[in-house]
């Protein structure tokens, strides 16, 4: 006779395993990115890096008119849509003795450097193109924990910054709905359990030797 728990519980094994299935699917292509990334930042892989940059770099400059807000975030969002271009600020850096105002904006693909003299209104733009590995790289560190007075400044990395944690929500549940369904499936338990211990021993054998 089965336990009407029993019954409770296997009644959302159909539930769980399907959105067990889709979820992973969906989250694959960003599991992917986190993954080649995290082996790169790893290992220190510079792929390509030797050759990127170098014949894509030019400078030039531009007039543009009086920014307002001095060493700004205001300021700098001023000057970038003035010279019609987008990307998250990295940094502001502000000389006001010299009268310039440096900062680097970035985006997948491309990093730009802007200068600007700000008495004489005189925008210089260097933007260098970055290879695909870097754009990888980009995403895996962005928005960053730096500058958290400015970071998220562009929406594409607020965008970024949602899907990001969404991920962890959605590896969150799908950790969750794997254990829930190993105990489900009776035949899963011996084995299960060996792989559960493996993985706890790792975690607390690097656990410990880090901390020493």
């Amino acid at each position: 006779m089965n336990h009407p728990e029993g019954i409770s519980i296997r009644k959302f094994y159909p539930i769980i395993r399907k959105l067990h299935l889709y979820l992973g699917l969906f989250i694959s292509p960003y599991i992917l990115i986190f993954a080649l990334s995290t082996i790169m930042l790893n290992h220190n892989w510079r792929l390509g890096e030797e050759t990127a940059g170098k014949d894509n770099t030019k400078r030039f400059a531009k007039q543009i008119k009086a920014p307002v807000g001095a060493g700004s975030l205001a300021q700098a969002k001023d000057i970038l849509e003035q010279l019609n271009l987008t990307g998250e600020i990295g940094y502001i850096n502000h000389l006001p003795r010299e009268g310039r105002l440096i900062f680097p904006v970035m985006k997948p693909g491309l990093e730009i450097d802007v200068k600007v003299d700000i008495r004489n209104h005189i925008a210089t733009i260097e933007p260098r193109q970055t290879n695909f590995w870097k754009r990888l790289i980009y995403l895996h560190k962005s928005p960053g924990p730096h500058n958290a007075d400015i970071r998220g400044n562009w929406l594409y990395t607020r965008l970024w910054w949602v899907l990001a944690d969404s991920i962890v929500y959605l590896l969150l549940f799908l950790t969750t709905g794997g254990v829930y369904l190993w105990t489900v499936v009776q035949a899963e338990w011996k084995p299960g359990l060996i792989f559960l211990g493996l993985g706890m021993v790792s975690f607390f054998f690097i656990t410990l030797v880090l901390s020493r």
